[in-house]
């Protein structure tokens, strides 16, 4: 093939793939529920395709009901860790929260009083100061409020149907999986078939070793947040704990959210800076094991990819493409690093490496 020909159909696909890249950027929101239902379906597809296999009777729309139902039911039932700890926290918050003021400004004066302040802090006050000031300044404080509704309203409104959303397209790319992959293959060039089988084969068995490391790494999360926070006394150690480790799936917002309920708990039940030193010395260690030993050993080392290699792509696709990205982001690293794997065998049995006489 002519050298300008060549170059040619390089600067043609650099462009397609330039032009894909900023349109998945521009509707990065629109793409949340199907880049999350196309994971759960990629997960979930072998496990319908051996239930059609053990029950070939049963109807295939009937396996990926019960496929997706038993999915749903194993996300609801991390959800419901979440009963136990608010109908306990909730009460006692209401109980205690004056308390914990109190005990604050008794924490705090000591340390003003130096610098010449001083800290006064009555609940009841409050209380009076705030009804005195929304009566007497309705019109101030309404257009704010309604601003805020109107933005939290939407805000509501999208995570609902998001949540609405993600079940029915999961439904139907799991019904249709084999149909949209052989869409795509009938796409690829004959020529190319071949290579293409083998490079989805070894990116199907990548991904299928990330999913068994980031299993590993959630249940040995669960386990050591759980201990970890019994050993300090929490009685809630158990729900949090396990909350925590398994929603570590959900990068940052699993932890912030454990972190959030374990700090909550601590000053409820310990009611002192036990609690802050619990939160740091269990949350910062159960950081510090993930991301430098558990996730790249576990899950780096099972897709080929060094430790930094985790960590940039967590930042860079989290930075490009928001929550998507760092949804996506070691998934799509394995697939990369299986095409650049390719692409490095090509280039050193080429004569551009080897020579014009190899």
């Amino acid at each position: 093939m002519p050298i300008h020909i060549a170059a040619k159909r390089l600067i043609l696909w650099t462009g397609v793939a330039l032009g894909l890249a900023l349109l998945l950027w521009a509707l990065g929101p629109v793409l949340v529920p199907f880049a999350v239902a196309a994971v759960l379906a990629y997960a979930l597809h072998p496990v319908v395709t051996r239930l059609q296999r053990a029950l070939p009777w049963l109807p295939a729309v009937v396996s990926v009901i019960l496929v997706e139902l038993f999915a749903l039911l194993v996300v609801l039932g991390v959800v419901l860790l979440l009963v136990p700890i608010l109908t306990r926290e909730i009460p006692l918050l209401q109980q205690q929260l004056p308390l914990l003021l109190d005990r604050l400004v008794a924490f705090l004066n000591p340390i003003l009083d130096r610098y010449g302040w001083r800290l006064s802090l009555d609940v009841a006050s409050l209380k009076g100061q705030l009804l005195t000031y929304l009566s007497a300044n309705r019109e101030d404080w309404m257009a704010p409020l309604v601003t805020s509704l109107k933005l939290g309203g939407s805000f509501a409104l999208a995570v609902i149907g998001n949540l609405i959303l993600i079940p029915v397209v999961l439904f139907y790319l799991l019904q249709e999986w084999d149909r949209w992959v052989s869409l795509v293959v009938q796409w690829v060039p004959l020529h190319w078939r071949s290579a293409y089988d083998s490079f989805m084969q070894e990116c199907d068995a990548v991904l299928g070793q990330y999913l068994r490391g980031q299993m590993l790494v959630m249940l040995a999360l669960s386990v050591f947040y759980a201990t970890g926070l019994a050993a300090f006394g929490l009685d809630l150690a158990l729900p949090i704990g396990v909350f925590t480790g398994l929603a570590v799936c959900v990068p940052y917002l699993g932890f912030g959210v454990g972190l959030i309920l374990a700090l909550l708990a601590g000053f409820l039940q310990f009611a002192s800076i036990k609690a802050v030193v619990m939160v740091a010395v269990v949350f910062g260690a159960g950081q510090l094991i993930e991301g430098f030993w558990l996730t790249p050993k576990w899950v780096g080392e099972r897709i080929g990819l060094h430790p930094l290699a985790v960590i940039f792509a967590l930042l860079a696709l989290g930075q490009l493409f928001g929550f998507v990205g760092v949804l996506v982001a070691l998934p799509t690293s394995a697939v990369i690093l299986v095409a650049l794997r390719r692409l490095r065998d090509q280039y050193f049995d080429s004569k551009l490496y080897q020579g014009p006489d190899a």
